[in-house]
């Protein structure tokens, strides 16, 4: 599963976080070890070598007794000075003397050879316990490194959980003014309301230019699409006064009282002709304002709406009846907020597109309920066998199946995109898919307005 940038982000902070503590903590490791072995480590190697000698307890005129270096107390500071006074120089590990004597030891013990040194055994015995001490010192150098990089690590540890909370948190506030315009577009997006703006009111950063990029962007889109709906609006509303004059003229030419046969077939042809261009027309109009989102909205059951279009279309003399196919209601209460007028077009425009898009003998069936929350209606029918790659091009402005795209008698095909449009306008969907034995099924979703 991809991971979301918030946590990304996250891991960023966190980890570099972490990189310079360990940078840190390795700083800190070296320069306590080069400090435990420049001067002042030799000088407090010096005090603890001084603690932890024994008393020397010389005899006045004489030499330590060796056994008494040996066995003395720890604690007592002797005095090296009065130790070393006259003695020749002794090298390390050499007792001095006539012979000189190696000093060894055997099981962490001294070897005895030693003690048969002459009368520079107590100094022999005095270095000795000078290189116990000596070694106890590293072990307290060794220690002091050990614990700067235990603690040093755990203490980073601890800091890093720390620091990806706090960085969790950062990153949420930085990502919170794209959130903002990520829910902008999605109303945008699900509303169809052009007119909605960011309005980042931030510092002038990346993100105050984004959102007042993505601003301009709504603003252009808006425009252009209100000039194109006013110039469909208006093309089709001059469009009209023609059409009707051509109607007018045609009607009185075919019912003149010397009008010749071929006359008044020509006249039939024109009139066809003329009215489905009046009928394009009117779908224009219909599409350019259902696409427009509906601001005022009445409370209505959608299953009275189909009801009224089944009525109609199962009426005698009705295109049903001409074509011979059967319109069948099965109506459950269906509550819902919108345009009346918007609507019945929409099952109006579903049930023509039902019957025309149909075999002689067939059916069509209008369905509506609520279903998961959401009000529906489905108009299914029986007719020729539909491609299921074809079930949303359909929903396209002047789109139809196959060679019927040249047709002219089953509409104008405008039908399913007035459909889309006007579910859209009010805050559904529409879509449809293939019946197995041949025909289609669309369906409508809209809001549920509860009130039922």
């Amino acid at each position: 599963m991809r991971s979301t940038i918030r946590a990304r982000l996250t891991l960023l902070y966190g980890g570099m976080f972490v990189a310079a503590g360990i940078v840190l903590l390795t700083l800190t490791y070296v320069l306590v070890q080069n400090n435990l072995q420049g001067p002042r480590g030799q000088l407090m190697n010096q005090v603890i070598t001084s603690a932890q000698m024994p008393d020397t307890r010389a005899v006045p005129g004489g030499t330590p007794d060796p056994l008494r270096l040996m066995q003395a107390p720890v604690g007592r500071t002797p005095d090296p000075l009065a130790l070393l006074q006259g003695a020749a120089p002794v090298k390390q590990g050499v007792a001095a003397g006539p012979g000189p004597q190696r000093i060894a030891k055997v099981d962490g013990k001294v070897d005895g050879r030693l003690l048969g040194a002459v009368d520079s055994g107590g100094k022999a015995a005095y270095f000795i316990q000078r290189q116990r001490v000596g070694g106890a010192a590293d072990d307290f150098q060794k220690a002091t490194l050990d614990s700067v990089l235990t603690q040093g690590a755990i203490a980073l540890g601890l800091v890093a959980l720390a620091a990806l909370g706090l960085g969790w948190l950062m990153a949420d506030r930085a990502l919170r003014p794209v959130q903002r315009i990520t829910e902008t577009a999605r109303r945008v997006a699900r509303s169809h309301d052009l007119t909605e703006r960011i309005g980042y009111d931030g510092p002038r950063d990346e993100v105050r230019e984004l959102a007042d990029t993505f601003d301009t962007m709504l603003g252009r889109l808006s425009r252009s699409f209100d000039g194109q709906r006013r110039f469909v609006a208006n093309a089709s509303h001059e469009l009209r006064t023609p059409l009707a004059i051509n109607r007018t003229l045609v009607d009185v030419a075919v019912r003149r009282r010397g009008a010749s046969e071929d006359v008044r077939r020509l006249g039939e042809s024109l009139l066809v002709v003329n009215e489905r261009h009046e009928r394009l027309i009117d779908g224009l109009l219909t599409l350019a304002g259902g696409e427009n989102e509906v601001t005022e909205r009445t409370p209505l059951d959608l299953a009275d709406v189909a009801r009224h279009v089944v009525d109609l279309a199962a009426a005698e003399g009705g295109e049903a009846a001409e074509r011979d196919v059967t319109v069948r209601g099965e109506l459950s209460p269906a509550p819902a907020d919108g345009d009346p007028v918007l609507l019945e077009r929409l099952v109006q425009n579903l049930v023509e597109n039902a019957v025309r898009h149909n075999h002689r003998g067939g059916t069509c069936r209008v369905m509506t309920g609520v279903h998961d929350g959401w009000t529906e209606l489905t108009v299914t029918n029986t007719g020729p066998v539909v491609p299921a790659y074809e079930t949303e091009t359909i929903f396209e402005p002047f789109r139809r199946l196959g060679a019927e795209r040249v047709r002219s008698d089953r509409g104008s095909g405008l039908g399913l995109s007035i459909v889309r449009a006007v579910a859209g306008a009010h805050g559904g969907t529409a879509f449809a898919s293939p019946n197995p034995g041949g025909g289609l099924r669309v369906t409508v979703r809209l809001p549920n307005s509860g009130r039922m």
